[in-house]
Order: C-alpha cells, then structure tokens, then sequence
C-alpha cells in the first residue's frame, strides 16, 4: 500500500474521532450544566461505586485508544517496509545543503531526480548536526543524525516537482537549506542518471 494513503487514514480517523469526541462532551457538558443546575437539584447526587459507569468510562477510552494505536501503528510500519525492487539513494545532510548519491556514484546537490511509479528508499545520514529530512507530499519526515544511518521510502506516481526542506533547526542557513524532488520518466531518468557529474 502507498504510504500516503495509511498516513492520511490515521490523520483523518484521528481527526475525526477527536471532533466527534469534543462535540459530544461539549454538548452533554451543556446539557448537565442546564438539566442538574443548583438551582434545580441543590443536592448533589453521589455516583461513587457506580460500577456501570466507572466500566464505561474504563473500557470506551481504552478501545478509542487502542484503535488509534492499531490505525497509527498501520500507518508507521507502512513507511519501514520497503517494497522489493525499490530504487535506493543515499542522503547526506550537512550545513546547509542535500547531497543525493546514486547507485552509479552520481551525485546530485538540492535536486534529488527520480522515475515515476517507482518506490524509492532514501537511506538519511548527516554529515555534521542533526538535519530532518522533510517531504511533505509524500508525508515523508525523518531525522539525519551523524553516525546513526536510517531509512525511509515513499511510491513516486506522475512525474512534478516538490519541496524538500529540512524540518530541524541546524544553523543559521537553516531557512535556505532547501532541495527539489523532480519526477520523470523512466527514460529520461535514466538518460539522466548516465549523464557525469558537473
């Protein structure tokens, strides 16, 4: 499955029970607040050792939780299992520039050049302070930390281009320490990828 998709479920089902949850405990607040108003009912009534409700609110948090823990922990594995025959680029982050390393040795600065439909793993590694990696149109975000090599992987679809920034604050230069990820066919990334280094 595309990890775009897993990660936008989890946002949405998040999002959703959450509103769902804050308009329902809104209203019943409101509707205590008017019903059981001190004026009506002067004595307070004691739910103590009621254990219908102390059951209630045990178990109907601990299965929200727990769905939102299954839906997220869906989405999280989806961006560590890399697909077989996925394209793999290695990432150095430095201040305050993208190196992009390719199977051939080809090395790209700011512009990371990849095929259409394809997935790609991004193997991240600073070369200097802690940089994030930050993708947002493939909901892709991973911290680079020198000497701690880690992974991520997204599905390319059209070809387009986009915004690559880096998501930690690692300089003064953080704000220009920006990159492009360009999409293109298979072809031309290829004639591409055999073209030298300038």
């Amino acid at each position: 499955m595309d990890p775009v998709v897993g990660i936008d479920r989890a946002f949405w089902y998040i999002f959703i029970v959450s509103a769902v949850l804050l308009t329902g405990i809104t209203l019943a607040m409101v509707y205590f607040v008017i019903r059981y108003r001190r004026s009506r009912h002067p004595n307070a009534a004691d739910i103590r050792g009621n254990w219908k409700l102390e059951l209630l609110w045990t178990v109907v948090p601990t299965f929200i939780a727990l769905s939102m823990f299954v839906v997220g922990w869906k989405s999280y594995t989806g961006l560590r299992i890399v697909p077989a025959g996925s394209i793999q680029i290695q990432v150095m982050a430095q201040m305050f520039t993208w190196i992009f390393i390719y199977g051939n040795d080809k090395e790209s600065e700011n512009l990371l050049v990849v095929p259409e439909n394809t997935p790609i793993k991004l193997n991240i590694e600073s070369l200097d302070v802690i940089h994030s990696f930050y993708l947002p149109a493939f909901r892709v975000k991973v911290d680079a930390v020198k000497h701690f090599p880690t992974y991520v992987w997204f599905r390319t679809k059209g070809p387009g281009e986009f915004d690559i920034f880096c998501a930690e604050y690692c300089g003064i230069d953080h704000s220009k320490m920006l990159a492009k990820l360009k999409v293109v066919p298979q072809k031309d990334y290829e004639t591409w990828l055999a073209q030298k280094n300038e």
